[in-house]
């Protein structure tokens, strides 16, 4: 184990996320949780951005220690992806279970569709499965030089409850904050992950060597006209909190499939 914190009375809260330990998010969100316990991050060397839950089996780990501000915190980067992060903390540099973990502040959305590709979620995702309460936050701007200061007030609210109430078992939080001025949001809503999806297409170009290659793009196509959803609450000046479980069964089906000729 690196860091010892038994002596401490303070909550152990892990912060990693997937643009990389440099990213103004995770600099913001290490702000706040300094002031509410004892604070370790272990996060990307590099971005990580659309990783999913992808873990590394092929390749060797690295990781070292690194000292980016006056902070209290302890901070190590690591060569691998988010998921990859929250195993490395857990089993190699704690030496308790932390009393949460905080993934982001992801530049750009993470609501909707978006939370099946998200970096900053599976990492959220990895420290559930363990058993660890977790919440993913994110800020819909993707500029590096986006302003995080109306977020805090709501991430260290989320984060205070979090601690003080607990979540079920096998729930972690998806928290994305509209791109607004603080006086201009309007409060939390809990909410449902809304019906929508990304209409992809590849813009195929050519090499001047002659060899083609291709840019994702795409469109947000949002079917849903709920009024209870994150979509709806975000585009209505409100942070969206979605409660995401990690048993992906689809219970509903069972029936049905159970009729079938097996």
């Amino acid at each position: 184990m690196i860091f010892n914190t038994k002596m401490s009375k303070k909550p152990l809260i892990l912060v990693t996320n997937d643009d990389g330990i440099n990213a103004p998010g995770i600099r913001a969100l290490i702000t706040v949780m300094n002031t509410i316990g004892d604070v370790v991050v272990v996060a990307p060397d590099s971005p990580q951005s659309g990783m999913g839950h992808a873990i590394t089996l092929n390749a060797t780990l690295y990781s070292k220690e690194v000292h980016l501000d006056n902070g209290p915190q302890k901070e190590f980067s690591c060569s691998g992806t988010p998921a990859d992060c929250v195993k490395l903390a857990i089993r190699e540099m704690l030496d308790r279970t932390p009393d949460l973990c905080v993934s982001g502040i992801n530049h750009g959305s993470n609501a909707s569709i978006n939370v099946i590709y998200s970096g900053t979620m599976s990492a959220a995702i990895e420290a559930g499965i363990e058993g660890i309460p977790a919440i993913g936050f994110s800020l819909l701007d993707y500029s590096l030089e986006a302003d995080f200061e109306p977020a805090k007030k709501y991430i260290k609210l989320l984060v205070e409850e979090c601690l003080a109430q607990g979540l079920p078992s096998g729930v972690v939080l998806n928290v994305n904050i509209p791109k607004l001025p603080q006086e201009k949001i309007k409060g939390v809503k809990v909410c449902r992950q809304a019906d929508a999806y990304w209409q992809e297409k590849f813009d195929k170009r050519t090499s001047p060597l002659g060899r083609d290659y291709y840019w994702l793009t795409g469109e947000f196509i949002n079917k849903d006209k709920g009024e209870d959803t994150d979509e709806w609450a975000l585009a209505n000046g409100y942070v969206s909190v979605v409660p995401v479980q990690f048993d992906l069964t689809a219970h509903h089906a069972i029936k049905d499939i159970n009729t079938w000729n097996l």
